[in-house]
């Protein structure tokens, strides 16, 4: 039976996943918290074969503790769940060590599909994201701003549009005030704009937030 987490700051999804393979042969949720540093007080008591999260969560954001809970469970399997565009966040989500990521529009089939996969060592990701990943279009620029961001630009990026300032990114990410300037001023240049409020829009534009 593969045992499964689910993290998701809102009770229905985690209470709609659980009963999805309440009578399911292979798949068991053994539980649901609602914020990332409660992953790894559960992981730590419970076993746990697939964790499933959610990106936005209270405390500490998904990828953020993605990067932290596979330096210390290395075979633990996550896939990210989120409405947030695949186009961007799936790449970063894999780079962070993510096993899989599905869309919050998917159907019930292919989210026990994802956890099958995943459990089974492989990475799973949609077909058009698959085919996203091995297109090179150079006439599309939105490819080409995803490949340049970094998983960590993303994050930065993301808690910039959320409007919060660097010091209070610097205490999420668990970084310092220099750093997160550092990745500020690599987005600028990145993605071509010379003011917070031009790189949020940008963001929007090629649908990072």
């Amino acid at each position: 039976m593969i045992k499964v987490l689910v993290v998701d700051y809102h009770p229905i999804v985690r209470e709609g996943l659980r009963l999805l393979f309440d009578k399911d042969p292979e798949i068991e949720v053994v539980g649901t918290v609602g914020t990332g540093i409660e992953i790894f007080e559960f992981v730590r008591r419970h076993p746990v074969d697939v964790l499933i999260s959610e990106i936005d969560l209270p405390e500490l954001n998904g990828i953020t503790a993605l990067r932290a809970i596979k330096k210390e469970h290395k075979d633990l399997r996550v896939i990210m769940f989120s409405y947030h565009p695949e186009e961007i966040y799936a790449i970063s989500s894999i780079k962070a060590g993510a096993s899989g990521y599905l869309s919050k529009t998917v159907d019930t089939k292919t989210i026990k599909e994802a956890v099958l996969k995943v459990y089974n060592g492989a990475i799973y990701l949609s077909d058009n994201m698959a085919k996203h990943l091995n297109f090179d279009d150079t006439r599309n620029t939105k490819s080409k701003l995803y490949k340049r961001l970094s998983t960590r630009e993303v994050e930065v990026l993301k808690l910039l549009s959320s409007g919060k300032k660097n010091k209070e990114i610097a205490q999420e990410l668990d970084i310092n005030e220099k750093t997160v300037s550092t990745y500020k001023a690599r987005l600028f240049k990145k993605l071509n704009v010379t003011n917070l409020v031009d790189l949020i829009h940008q963001a929007k534009h090629i649908g990072t937030v």
